[in-house]
């Protein structure tokens, strides 16, 4: 069984490596919308703008989604709530089982706005789920929150202005469809017409804010940034940027993925098993190498030795005086200990040159 698990892993991993960027570009935006239409669908998925029947929108809403659409996202999930008896808790245990990257919700309460970031940190850090939330004025320190702040966005796409609240849904549609061969730093939003950016962003971004500056010809995106503006070990500095999130999180779901279809039940949590996923997983890394990664970096991944360790110890094991090959080697039950140390390839967005004359 263990020879034939090799070529299987490593054809899923190679083939999720050559499709990442593409992939990346395909996001998925989900959008509350507040809506009593009697027509309209709880739930409805939108591949385009033209696989909507307007008749089951409110004016507003349809062009709320026509602002997420104009990112050219892979799909819309509308969720429709009810004007006057919206339920942010019940949305959000339909919404943790759909598969989605940025979510928006242009008429949410300040009283929702708290609920709904504290939900996205919660998914991030505790299951591991991969959502991000566009939000306005929510210095939620985290990396799963993006902190617009910028107010009287003039839109082109609909003719109206927007408060930084509504004009989320656009950030979500352009994050959701951005690849990352590039960041959204400088992102040109050219359907803008007018806006108050402003007059400090660099303290502004270095608060954790998404801020739209004007450069006296185009409105653009001010630097990619979530709203972590506190670092550790584990959440380094390099994390504040939404390229460097948005890798992480590809990261994370193509090995999760892989792992539960492809590995789960399907062979004996042996010493050489292990080391056929390990293989395998480095097989991605070289894939990814120039594109998500950077080549200049090791990118390992190994057994995770003081995972065996801790996890015999915790099984009553006598561990001081086993050698390191003993621990790797150790039957840990249906547990796979792996870990992996990679480097994030970033964007080019500073300049520093000096001109000698």
């Amino acid at each position: 069984m263990a020879e034939l698990g090799l070529p299987v892993l490593n054809m899923v991993f190679k083939g999720l490596a050559a499709s990442a960027i593409v992939r990346s570009a395909r996001g998925i935006v989900l959008i509350i919308l507040k809506d009593d239409t009697e027509t309209g669908k709880r739930l409805s998925v939108y591949g385009s703008i033209t696989d909507i029947d307007f008749e089951n929108w409110t004016e507003t809403n349809y062009e709320y989604l026509k602002l997420v659409f104009e990112g050219a996202p892979s799909q819309v999930i509308a969720l429709r709530e009810s004007t006057t008896s919206a339920n942010i808790s019940a949305a959000l245990k339909e919404l943790k089982y759909l598969r989605w990257n940025y979510g928006c919700y242009p008429e949410i309460s300040d009283d929702d706005k708290t609920i709904l970031a504290a939900w996205i940190k919660e998914m991030r850090d505790e299951y591991h789920k991969t959502f991000k939330a566009v939000l306005s004025s929510s210095a939620s320190d985290h990396e799963g929150i993006i902190n617009l702040t910028t107010e009287n966005i003039e839109s082109s796409i609909t003719g109206k202005t927007y408060t930084a609240k509504e004009y989320c849904a656009r950030i979500a549609g352009v994050l959701a469809g951005l690849s990352l061969v590039r960041s959204s730093t400088y992102y040109v939003l050219s359907d803008i017409l007018s806006a108050d950016c402003p007059s400090d962003p660099d303290d502004r971004i270095d608060n954790g804010e998404l801020v739209i500056v004007y450069d006296g010809e185009k409105y653009k995106i001010g630097r990619g940034v979530n709203s972590l503006t506190t670092f550790t070990t584990e959440k380094t500095e390099d994390v504040r940027k939404i390229k460097i999130t948005e890798g992480m999180d590809l990261y994370r779901d193509d090995i999760l993925t892989t792992f539960t279809d492809s590995y789960v039940g399907k062979y004996n949590n042996g010493y050489d098993n292990k080391q056929l996923f390990v293989a395998a997983v480095r097989a991605y890394h070289t894939g990814l190498l120039g594109t998500v990664l950077d080549a200049s970096y090791e990118n390992t991944a190994e057994i995770d030795l003081d995972g065996q360790k801790q996890y015999l110890m915790e099984k009553g094991t006598d561990v001081s005086q086993m050698s390191e090959t003993e621990i790797l080697t150790a039957n840990t039950g249906s547990r796979l200990f792996v870990k992996s140390n990679i480097k994030f390839l970033d964007a080019m967005e500073d300049l520093d040159m000096a001109a000698n004359m």
